[in-house]
């Protein structure tokens, strides 16, 4: 059997995360309260016999970060895939099939992102080998989420008829409302569409130069003329030219080859403090603290510091976060959006 190559996702802004993820450090590189960073933990998770060395995709400014952090934790990389302009995920993922398809168009690569979190790898893992015969058979598949509750800012998988492990996929909606999702979560056949799936690297680059055909051609070109440097593969200017737009729109949503493996292995994408704080160890009162803190009466909050000692008293559903030499305080269900709210990225000192 060839082993999978985890293909991690090290991208985005992360500013739902801010202070934490800033512009030079965005989210995957992030600790966030834990003894690793998320590409650290994501990689990983993807260990073993059933797994070979990753490849990582990320932005030319952060290639020499993300080479470190996995030589620290222990993970060779097979290959660091640099964007010199990020182009949203169909150009990535494509420059990373092709990638694979150069030794060999039938290694099945697993399209991860790296700032998401799993509780139960072992179940991950289950469902990874059970997909397999299907993406053996040229199927692309992709790994819902079993919902733990009615979720707006999610995308969501219907999936159709089938047997065994994965079954047709019927229709993706993005993002739906509160009645809509309360009704999906109630509907054994919807999960959530984490954005994780499973291909072969040959099936997925023919279906991106039949369905996206100017995107193939401008990332195929880019990775043609890259400079390879060790593991760093630095993609040409020809990236740029490629159209921005999310691999769901220029293929998944569109190839006849797609699959669904309804999954439940504790996914949190990581993406908001609430999230954070939903996903992380609490003490006894339901607070999540990392660094120095100090609370008397405080309940079902998050506090994190990078340095100072935080004391908080009599105080409930707050997130108090000290990182990059910035203090927020904000009410948990607010803080997510306080980089839009407070429009920071109209002050450059605090991006």
């Amino acid at each position: 059997m060839r082993p999978i190559t985890p293909v991690l996702i090290a991208g985005g802004a992360g500013t739902r995360l801010w202070p934490a993820s800033r512009g030079d450090r965005p989210k995957p590189f992030q600790r966030l309260g834990m003894d690793r960073t998320l590409l650290q933990d994501t990689a990983l998770r993807f260990q073993g016999p059933m797994f070979g060395d990753p490849i990582v995709i990320c932005a030319a400014a952060h290639a020499d970060l993300a080479r470190d952090q996995l030589i620290e934790a222990g993970v060779t990389p097979l290959a660091i895939l640099a964007e010199p302009q990020g182009r949203n995920t169909a150009p990535a993922v494509i420059a990373a099939a092709a990638y694979g398809a150069e030794t060999d168009p039938e290694a099945p690569l697993l399209l991860v992102h790296a700032d998401n979190l799993a509780s139960k790898p072992q179940a991950l893992h289950a469902a990874i080998a059970a997909a397999l015969p299907a993406v053996e058979a040229g199927h692309i598949v992709l790994f819902g989420i079993k919902p733990t509750g009615p979720h707006t800012g999610y995308g969501y998988i219907q999936a159709g008829l089938g047997d065994g492990a994965t079954q047709a996929v019927t229709a993706f909606v993005e993002k739906p409302d509160l009645a809509t999702a309360r009704r999906f979560v109630a509907d054994p056949a919807y999960s959530w569409n984490g954005g994780m799936f499973l291909f072969q690297a040959g099936v997925f680059l023919r279906e991106a130069e039949a369905l996206a055909p100017d995107v193939a051609a401008a990332v195929e070109t880019a990775l043609h003329e890259a400079r390879r440097d060790g593991v760093i593969v630095a993609l040409s200017d020809a990236f740029i030219t490629a159209p921005s737009i999310a691999v769901d729109y220029a293929i998944l949503e569109k190839t006849s080859l797609a699959r669904v493996a309804i999954t439940d292995f504790g996914w949190s994408d990581a993406g908001t403090w609430s999230a954070l704080w939903q996903g992380s160890p609490k003490d006894a009162d339901g607070n999540a603290v990392s660094g120095e803190a100090i609370l008397d009466g405080v309940t079902n909050s998050l506090a994190q510091s990078d340095g100072p000692t935080l004391v908080l008293m009599g105080v409930s559903d707050l997130v108090v976060v000290v990182q990059n030499g910035v203090l927020m305080v904000a009410d948990r269900n607010a803080a997510d959006g306080a980089f839009k709210a407070l429009k920071l990225d109209e002050r450059p000192e605090l991006k």
